[in-house]
Order: C-alpha cells, then structure tokens, then sequence
C-alpha cells in the first residue's frame, strides 16, 4: 500500500516551478507578513515548496479530505509555527480567514481534481483499475457515496450526469445498463461497475478514448463531490479574497473545470463598459491582470516524470485594483 512510503515518494507536485514563480512577486511584494492559502493541500507538496523558498511566509492550507490533513500535517512539522491546516472545503476560503483572523491574502493556489493520494488509496474507489468499495468521497466523513448515485437515482439522471460531468457519449448505454443490473444486486465495489460499463461500451471506444469506465468514474467523482458547483463559487471567493497585487494560480485537469476558470478570470480581466460607452469610467476598468498566455501545460520533462500531470491546465491572475462588486476592505498587511 502506498500508505507505507513516504509522503514525498507518494506525490510528484505538478508545475510546481511555475506555480511558486507566478506566486513569487505577490509573495515578495509582501515581505514577512505574506499569506498563501493552498486551497487543494493534499499532501502538502506545493505547500512545503512555498514554505521552503519564502522564509516569511505564513501558509493556510485547506482540504476536505482529513487523511490528506494528517498526512500533509506531518509533511509540513518542520513548519507548524507557520502554518494553518483547515478542514474544509475550498469556496469557504472567506470563512477560513474570517475564523483565523486574517484579511486579505497574497496568493491563493487551487490544484483541482482528484489527488495521487486519493488515487493510490484502494479503499477510496476512485480508480477504475482495480477493485475497490464504491465510495469516491473526498471528505469520507460526510456526504452520499458512488454507491449511493449508482444504486438510488434514476436512469435520467444517471444519464444527465455521465453525460454531462463525463462528457461520455454512450451514456445513456450506460445508465441504462446500471439500472438494469441493480434489479438483481445493488453496486457495491468499483469492479462491479467496471464490468456493468465495460458490457455495454464498444471495444473499439477504448482505443481512442482509454479505460470505458474512465469518463463514467469522473462524473460520479464529480456528482459526489459537488465539485463543479464549489468550483463555480470558490473562484470568485479567491479572487475577492486577495488584495491587490494578490494573486490567483488555478491547475485544472479536464474541459469543465477550467471552463468555469476561465469565465471568473475572463470576467474580471475584460471592461466593464456598456458597448458603445463613449468614456470608460474607472468602475468599468478591468480589475485582474492575466499573468498566463492561454493555459500553460507541463513540459514533457514534467509528464515523463508524473504521467498524471499530462492533462493539467494553468492559469493565473493578479488583482490590479478593487473590483467594482466589493467594499473596499484593508489589506492585513497595508
């Protein structure tokens, strides 16, 4: 089990220069009294660079996920006396920092999706690759599991979310083929479902699109995780949560995350001005700086090293001014 190595062996960082690079000049800007929050701690490897490099800085660090807490907590020991680990989910940033008492922060780092120690962890159910309870929750102390989608909701909504969270064209093959085997035993481990898809998805799909379970799996990790919705408010809750000079750096691995990414980044980096408005006023003047051409991915240095970072996308902004939207609010550290 992977739970017997150590936490750096278990976990590659992904882009980990560039996200500390676009994150250094807020930090240094900052001088001692930096702020970070690691909004997706996992193991802390982004975290424990940060720490590492920027001897001022004081780090919080989220994650719903309380077995990554414990294990990123003994990663990081060396640094306790600077460090905040909150379990939590990220769009409670605003309620994080209210609880620690702190104001506006630095930079914020978002590493979305599914983490390698989840992945690894057998029992978790999120890998399709080997047999396993049907469970996929990131925070297993609350919530409904895989099963749970699987076996209790209808055809149409099995179909609505593979189809939309999945992007899999044969869902409704697939929702069909779940409700049908359900009649006759309720779901109980990954293997069983693997094998449900695997009837009913062509063999020729696998080909060119991977493992058949592959876009089934990450929309029942999504459903069960709410992932998109906390996704479409934790970004604008970052976003207000930094000062200005602050800055936002976002790595998402699939169409639908980085999607809702780059509208929050977009909307925020564009006027304001009602089109024909013969003069921009400064309300309608953007209020975020792109720092990243597009989305940045990893070299192949990078891919060969950690295959699982061959899909991440980056993207990063800084706040330029106060947003329009806001009270102007006193930076912790003005």
């Amino acid at each position: 089990m992977g739970e017997e190595r150590p936490t750096q062996e278990r976990h590659i960082p992904v882009l980990l220069g560039r996200c500390i690079n676009l994150l250094a000049p807020a930090i240094e800007a900052a001088g001692d009294g930096a702020v970070v929050v690691d909004a997706t701690l996992g193991m802390g490897g982004h975290s424990e660079a940060l720490l590492q490099r920027f001897e001022g800085l004081h780090l919080v660090g989220i994650d719903r996920d309380l077995q990554a807490l414990r294990l990123a907590g003994e990663r990081l020991a060396p640094y306790q006396n600077r460090t905040d680990l909150v379990h939590a989910v990220y769009d409670e940033i605003p309620s994080v920092l209210e609880d620690l008492g702190i104001g506006q922060v630095h930079g914020i780092l978002f590493d979305l999706g599914v983490s390698s120690l989840q992945l690894d962890e057998r029992e978790r159910g999120f890998a399709y690759s080997y047999d396993a309870p049907l469970d996929m929750r990131m925070d297993t102390s609350a919530g409904q599991s895989a099963a749970d989608v699987v076996n209790t909701y209808s055809e149409d909504d099995l179909r609505r979310i593979i189809r939309t969270w999945g992007e899999e064209k044969f869902a409704g093959r697939i929702a069909s083929a779940i409700v049908s085997a359900r009649q006759t035993k309720l779901f109980a481990s990954t293997g069983e479902l693997v094998d449900v898809i695997r009837s009913v998805v062509p063999a020729g799909a696998a080909r060119t699109g991977g493992h058949p379970a592959k876009r089934t799996f990450q929309a029942l990790r999504i459903e069960v995780n709410e992932e998109l919705s906390v996704l479409t408010r934790a970004i604008p809750a970052a976003l207000g949560s930094v000062g200005v000079r602050g800055r936002v750096v976002v790595m998402s691995y699939h169409s639908l995350e980085d999607k809702i990414v780059k509208a929050a980044f977009t909307a925020g980096t564009r006027s304001s001005a009602p089109v024909g408005f013969p003069v921009e006023l400064e309300e309608h003047k953007p209020w975020l700086k792109t720092l990243t051409r597009g989305t940045e991915a990893p070299t192949d240095e990078e891919i060969a090293e950690n295959p699982r970072a061959a899909s991440a996308k980056l993207r990063a902004v800084e706040r330029i001014k106060s947003s329009t939207t806001e009270s102007s609010t006193t930076d912790r550290n003005a």
